[in-house]
């Protein structure tokens, strides 16, 4: 185990606490304000002639979606003040030593450990490959092992995997630190595939870095999470950021081009409020193993499938038994050599949300336990409102709708000081939620307006806000289809009814009509009933409802000429929504997408799918 170096570590910690103290009672104040001033003011919208149960249902829904909303537009605000006004917001916000000490040598033994389940073999060792001979570039390989920890149950995957396997021995340049083993059964999910090795090898190691089958990340970002663990050793989890890679799909570039932009300021604002309580998404993060195996070990929960046994989404429960120990659970909010493959088409970032979704459900039978620290308990609780949220947006809209169409007196004065319809309230009132629900987008976008450097990286300003404007229209069209989605999902957890969790498609896909008229049919019949009804019964409020119900509407149609090759090509060509690494690729990127793209060439056929011809991804 990596011992402590250095004095007056405890002085330091109490001043942080003391400083974390006075950040989270500010965000406190700031979050409860905001939220009781947006239910006041819709409680003066709505009461202007007295309350009624479908007042008090909306308030309910409502109140709802105010957590995630509010937080959000807070960690955002904050995050783009710290990145504008900080000369090294990073250090504002993450007090830990080691950062940007390059030479420092590294003392602890590190595992680099790959789970996959039904992968492809191709795919997976390229950016094996592209990831370790990036570290051998930056220094010595020394301290470190590779494993590719395999779940794979499928015969014929499992057959080309082995090949592969000896094909990349053969002529991969760490052969001696490479090791590989498969499972013949994949017994408790990734989970039991990790602890597996940990039981197996975990004492030999200081570390582990987790990757996903697609992650990618550079030397540099590697070294600096082992230099960064030894020279802070209360800390338990480190999570990077993770960027998304290039791609030539139109749905995943706007998609990860949004996440892109919005996420530092995001992450900057709840890491300065967060501290050593935050996130743990699952890989490209390194874990400190003695700690790890003392502390985070996952029971069963009670009751049957898909709510009870397994611990499905374990990451941010593993980050809350973590900080319960008394560890540090940090995140970098920097961008810093962190990659993956994002979605690569509606269908499946459909079915990625929702095992998730399934996963962050199972919290419900874990947040209220006793004897977790408040942090830990709040992370659980926002968890589960991320896929609360959406759905409790559609009851309150529902319910909207039933008061327009029972004679909703907008032109009632409201009781507030300006004096104001109801009407006229309302507009204003929907304007501000707006404003809050894209927050981040429009922080993230600001952040890399104002700042010279991050222009020329995404191209230059005109591009920059071009793409921010389709990217903005792309989450409008996204939004309501995912809370749809999310909705019927919840429904289906109620009465008992998930899903599996079986490999990700992370290749370039087109999909095509079939494919997407039998995912996304509900979404359009949800459009065209809500477009109608509010047409005959409530047209006044049509154009409010339209740019809800678009995106519904058109569900089918966005699925699938989001991932047509020539609007990814076209998008690709004029620089639209590119990502800095597309525009000057690192070294490790510009050697591993090439390689990903072969492997989407010649992949194996799916059906209401097809595979995105050269270039595709």
């Amino acid at each position: 185990m990596i011992e402590p170096t250095g004095s007056g570590a405890a002085p330091d910690r109490l001043r942080e606490r003391r400083l974390l103290g006075r950040r989270r009672l500010a965000f406190l104040a700031l979050t409860s304000t905001t939220a009781l001033a947006a239910l006041a003011t819709l409680a003066m919208i709505l009461g202007g002639d007295g309350f009624t149960v479908l007042d008090l249902a909306m308030l309910a829904a409502f109140a709802v979606t105010l957590p995630w909303t509010v937080i959000g537009f807070w960690n955002a605000v904050i995050g783009l003040a710290l990145a504008s006004s900080r000369r090294d917001p990073l250090r504002a916000v993450v007090p830990l030593a080691g950062l940007d000490d390059a030479n420092a040598p590294l003392r602890g033994r590190t595992a680099i450990v790959v789970p996959v389940y039904d992968e492809d073999p191709e795919l997976v060792l390229a950016h094996l490959a592209a990831t370790v001979d990036d570290l051998a570039l930056t220094g010595s390989l020394d301290g470190f092992d590779v494993f590719l920890l395999s779940d794979t149950q499928d015969p014929d995957l499992a057959r080309d995997e082995a090949m592969a396997v000896e094909a990349f021995r053969r002529r991969c340049r760490f052969v001696e630190r490479f090791h590989y083993r498969r499972r013949r059964d994949n017994a408790a999910f990734k989970t039991g595939n990790l602890w597996e090795f940990l039981e197996r090898h975990g004492d030999r190691f200081d570390y582990m870095v987790v990757l996903d089958a697609d992650s990618l990340m550079t030397g540099a970002a590697i070294r600096r999470l082992v230099r960064v663990m030894d020279q802070n050793p209360r800390l338990g989890i480190l999570q990077t950021l993770i960027m998304g890679l290039p791609s030539q799909i139109g749905f995943t570039r706007m998609f990860q081009f949004g996440m892109r932009h919005g996420m530092r300021a995001y992450t900057l604002g709840s890491a300065w409020w967060q501290g050593p309580a935050g996130p743990y998404w699952g890989h490209n993060a390194i874990i400190r193993i003695d700690a790890f195996k003392a502390h985070c070990r996952l029971a069963t929960l009670p009751g049957r499938p898909p709510l009870g046994g397994l611990i499905l989404s374990h990451d941010q429960v593993e980050a809350a038994m973590m900080h319960r120990a008394g560890f540090d659970v940090r995140v970098l909010p920097d961008e810093f050599g962190s990659y993956e493959i994002n979605p690569p088409c509606l269908p499946e970032f459909t079915r990625r949300s929702l095992r998730w979704c399934q996963g962050n459900m199972q919290y419900l039978k874990l947040v209220a336990r006793p004897g977790w620290p408040p942090m830990p308990r709040l992370q659980l609780a926002l968890a589960i409102l991320m896929y609360v949220a959406g759905p409790a947006w559609l009851t309150f809209m529902a319910l909207g709708f039933v008061q327009g169409a029972i004679g909703f007196d907008g032109g009632t004065v409201a009781a507030n000081p300006w004096g104001a319809t109801s009407s006229e309230l309302a507009i204003w009132f929907l304007l501000a939620m707006l404003t809050m629900t894209f927050a981040p987008k429009i922080c993230g976008l600001i952040d890399a307006l104002a700042q010279p450097e991050r222009r020329r990286r995404y191209g230059g300003g005109v591009r920059l806000a071009v793409s921010g404007l389709l990217e903005f229209v792309h989450g409008m069209i996204l939004a309501p289809i995912m809370a749809i989605a999310e909705a019927l999902f919840l429904a289906r957890l109620a009465r008992g009814r998930g899903l599996t969790w079986s490999a990700q498609r992370r290749h370039g896909q087109a999909v095509g009509w079939a494919e997407a008229a039998r995912r996304f049919w509900p979404q359009t019949l949800v459009g065209c009933v809500v477009l109608t009804a509010f047409g005959v019964l409530t047209p006044h409020l049509l154009p409010w409802v339209i740019p809800v119900a678009l995106g519904p509407l058109l569900a089918i149609p966005f699925a699938h000429f989001s991932t047509r090759p020539a609007l990814g090509r076209t998008l690709a060509r004029w620089g639209v929504a590119a990502v800095p690494e597309e525009l000057a690729p690192p070294a490790v990127v510009a050697r591993a997408v090439p390689l990903a793209a072969a492997v989407a060439r010649g992949q194996r056929r799916r059906p209401g799918l097809q595979p995105v011809p050269a270039g595709g991804d």
